[in-house]
């Protein structure tokens, strides 16, 4: 099967959706806030994925203040951190991480930190040591700066990392922090990634000379 090679000094990785699955419990919190809200879930579940929740909202509900956002997202958060029901690894989660222990990696997520161990820990995940959550940022994806703050603080220049995301906000903040991105699963495929897999069980991991990550990537 074709393979393409990608050579990075340190890997960014997302976290719903590239790492644990857990849309069910994404569109279970969020079905619910949307009927709150009287607006139709179908729609609000199309623009949940890789945002801050607060940023979502504000994008559902433009005239909406925004300390409302964050009193929502507050509550929003509680609620996905003890719903962990159906919360599993991507296909391939357990290995990649196993095979990246030794590289330089990140976690960035839009989720906070509770979140992030919750999730991670009901995937049976172990957590990166170096992790850029909620509170560590100012702006929520698709702004780069979780990113940039991930690049940061591993010692690495942006184009020296490779961003792994699902979603649109979060390919886009790869992006604007002039990062590669592999793109995983099936909201990522029409978003032209540098490299894209159904899965991580499409990646092979193996460590170069020089201590750099190289990805080979099947493309089947």
């Amino acid at each position: 099967m074709p393979a393409t090679t990608l050579t990075a000094s340190a890997l960014l990785l997302d976290m719903d959706g590239t790492l644990v699955d857990s849309d069910a419990v994404v569109e279970r919190c969020w079905q619910r806030w949307a009927l709150r809200q009287g607006l139709d879930p179908e729609a609000v579940l199309k623009v949940v994925h890789g945002r801050q929740g607060y940023a979502t909202m504000a994008v559902l509900l433009p005239d909406r203040p925004m300390e409302q956002n964050h009193a929502d997202n507050r509550v929003m958060l509680a609620e996905e951190t003890a719903d962990t029901d159906g919360v599993v690894p991507i296909g391939g989660a357990p290995a990649f991480m196993d095979a990246i222990a030794a590289l330089p990696h990140a976690l960035v997520t839009s989720a906070d930190r509770a979140l992030s161990e919750a999730r991670m820990t009901a995937a049976g995940l172990r957590m990166p040591e170096f992790r850029v959550t909620a509170e560590s940022v100012g702006a929520s994806k698709p702004d780069p700066e979780g990113f940039l703050k991930g690049a940061a603080g591993l010692g690495f220049g942006p184009a020296d990392c490779i961003v792994f995301e699902d979603s649109e906000a979060g390919i886009a903040a790869g992006r604007a922090a002039g990062m590669r991105v592999v793109g995983v699963g099936p909201r990522a495929a029409d978003l032209s990634p540098d490299a894209h897999v159904e899965d991580l069980t499409q990646i092979r991991v193996e460590a170069a000379a020089d201590g750099s990550a190289l990805l080979h990537i099947s493309t089947h």
